[in-house]
């Protein structure tokens, strides 16, 4: 070990990825905190729907348009060709992505209720599962789209507010200098409020929402009527007319017409907080009908007045409505800010339970969803990324050429792992996979090719944002793979040790020994080092190891499994806990839930100690990484939260045994 150094430090009891056993069942209500088990009338959830789901796409209309004629030093013109052939982009791109490809076909695709695109990994990997190299793809586009996902929650909320608090350059002029003061300060106050959850003040979206939308469409009606023609922009053969005329404005125009369905992931990710049918309700009923309103109202007013391409959704209201407008646009906009923040959370919280980040301290916010957490270390990294990017892009209108990539990549990820599933589950037909490739990836992979050109110009940040996740994803599950090699090496097999213990007659002592452990095939080093130097055994000895299954929630009568190894005399007994990803990893109250299921586990939790195996580890010569991807490792370990908070373990009863491995 004469290249080796002090390193990280890394607990064991961490849970494995696993396949649902066929005992499991996937029922989306297994869990009563399940958003699906609470119930709740169509008109609630829809409009709970427009205050969650839809906060993103909904404030599209706030940039989207502008961004289209500023795009490339103005390469598109207001004139009527080209507006008519814009506005018919926008409306035939939001009909196909969002519409046909999500409300229609990508909301089938649900994991036992839950949507997003790691969840339709898991999905994938499962139906491929005899496939190996089609699953660890599977979870490899996931990982991508994670991180893409990750890039957009940075970028979403520092391009909306940005958006709203320019209407103020409108509404007062003078008042231009505080545009980004004001954003950082508004976008500050939601970073320092997510940890008291958004359960107290989420009532209030859905109606906000409600009024957002109802405003959207009364914008864009009177402009409408005072140019009807407008209503023509529908047809798709202005979108035929504009790329024939003008090929390079209109593949440039794809890059910024991309913004008008960011957010349509959310549809997908928040399918199970609210259900499939409440959200396309809420689509076809307000939100679709709005969003047309108002893209085709804009439109209608750059026809009448050409110099409002500086800012057509704020011009398209009367000077009196302006402040007021700026006030709504506000809020919308934190609302959707708050959507992505919630989802990188959530996001986060997947890929700890399928092996791709390290343990991180996650609270729970509502005792009535377990859907609403706060995660202390993703929130103050994306705020600090958010400030970073205000202050360097300053305006909107710069921010959204950093926007394009992050919304492309992940609609063509998501389009690619629904046509893997679609293929393999639904046993779809070629030529049903070939033309919805087609019809879906072709278009998408025009956005991203449009996309591409933005690139020096900003949408390198994306990138970037993707590259660093994915490096940290990959570097981590591969180093966990590592040392739990180096660990099984270490603790030997379970019922040699066990059938030793009992041959040795090792002397009991009163009490009861919870030891968290990730297998039932080996003996925990801490069980280990306790009987090697104290020489004594306690009366109960619960080894318990927490597997995460590939779905949302597993029911607590599916949960646990009881093994007396060999002997329900001696007082040593496994137990594996199941979790789904959405589930909190509770120790403790399982022990306590579970407690009438078995004789083995008859005994008061709450009196138990617990017993953690510390891993010390250290940089050898091992090559099994590379030297700076063992570094980033090590890094990482020191970081991540430790088991004793990952399962809720009581601290004062909570004692750490360590020993050391070399990666």
């Amino acid at each position: 070990m004469t290249d080796a150094e002090p390193s990280a430090v890394a607990e064991a009891g961490a849970p494995e990825p696993v396949e649902p056993p066929p005992s499991a069942p996937r029922p989306a209500t297994g869990n009563p905190d399940h958003p699906a088990a609470h119930g709740g009338g169509l008109a609630g959830l829809a409009l709970g729907a427009l205050g969650i789901v839809f906060g993103d796409i909904g404030t599209s209309p706030l940039y989207a348009m502008q961004t289209v004629f500023s795009i490339d030093d103005g390469a598109v013109k207001p004139t009527p060709s080209d507006v008519y052939g814009i506005v018919s982009l926008i409306f035939w791109s939001v009909t196909i992505v969002v519409t046909i490809k999500y409300v229609s076909f990508i909301l089938r695709a649900d994991n036992d209720g839950e949507g997003g695109i790691m969840a339709l990994a898991a999905l994938v990997r499962e139906a491929t599962k005899s496939h190996p190299r089609r699953a660890a793809l599977a979870l490899m586009f996931g990982v991508l789209g994670a991180s893409l996902f990750y890039g957009d929650s940075l970028i979403t909320p520092a391009i909306s507010v940005l958006s709203a608090v320019e209407g103020l350059e409108l509404a007062e002029p003078r008042l231009a200098d505080l545009v980004l003061p004001i954003g950082i300060g508004i976008l500050a106050l939601l970073f320092l409020a997510q940890r008291f959850g958004t359960h107290r003040v989420g009532r209030l979206f859905g109606p906000i929402m409600m009024l957002w939308f109802a405003a959207l469409a009364v914008l864009g009606v009177p402009h409408i009527a005072t140019h009807p023609t407008v209503l023509a922009g529908l047809s798709p053969t202005y979108i035929v007319s504009f790329v024939v005329d003008h090929p390079f404005t209109a593949f440039i125009a794809m890059g910024a017409v991309v913004l008008s369905i960011t957010g349509a992931e959310a549809l997908y990710a928040d399918m199970g907080h609210f259900g499939k049918r409440p959200i396309r309700v809420s689509w076809f009923v307000i939100v679709w009908p709005a969003l047309v309103l108002n893209y085709l109202g804009q439109a209608a007013l750059i026809l009448d007045d050409p110099k409002a391409v500086d800012n057509p959704f704020y011009l398209l209201a009367p000077d009196w409505a302006r402040w007021p407008l700026v006030v709504l646009a506000t809020f919308a906009t934190v609302i959707a800010s708050q959507a992505v923040i919630s989802g990188a959370f959530s996001v986060s919280r997947q890929a700890v339970r399928l092996g791709y980040l390290p343990h991180l301290t996650v609270r729970h916010t509502s005792t009535h969803e377990s859907g609403q957490i706060y995660v202390p270390a993703v929130n103050w990294l994306l705020f600090a990324g958010v400030l970073v990017l205000m202050v360097a892009f300053t305006s909107s209108d710069k921010l959204a050429t950093a926007y394009g990539l992050a919304v492309t990549g992940t609609l063509m990820l998501t389009t690619t792992l629904f046509l893997m599933y679609a293929h393999t589950k639904w046993r779809w037909p070629t030529w049903q996979l070939v033309l919805t490739g087609i019809v879906f990836g072709g278009l998408e992979l025009l956005y991203f090719a449009a996309n591409v050109t933005k690139i020096p110009h900003g949408g390198w940040l994306p990138l970037l944002i993707a590259a660093i996740v994915v490096t940290v994803m990959t570097t981590w599950q591969r180093g966990r793979q590592i040392v739990t090699g180096r660990r099984i090496e270490l603790e030997g097999p379970l019922p040699e040790f066990v059938q030793k213990l009992r041959d040795d007659r090792v002397p009991r002592v009163p009490g009861i020994a919870v030891f968290p452990h990730p297998t039932n095939q080996t003996a925990p080093l801490a069980l280990r080092a306790n009987v090697e130097f104290n020489k004594v055994l306690h009366e109960r000895v619960v080894i318990v190891s927490v597997q995460s299954l590939n779905v949302p929630y597993v029911p607590l009568t599916e949960r646990l499994t009881v093994d007396d190894l060999g002997d329900v005399e001696d007082g040593v007994v496994h137990v594996t806990a199941r979790f789904g990803f959405q589930d909190p990893p509770d120790i403790p109250q399982l022990l306590r839930d579970c407690r009438s299921m078995s004789e083995e586990l008859d005994f008061d939790s709450d009196t138990a100690s617990y017993f953690l195996s510390r891993l010390t580890i250290e940089r050898g010569r091992s090559g099994g990484m590379a030297s700076w991807r063992t570094r980033l490792f090590i890094g990482l370990s020191h970081n991540a939260a430790t088991p004793a908070a990952f399962f809720k373990l009581p601290l004062e009863r909570t004692v750490v045994m360590g020993s050391r491995i070399e990666i």
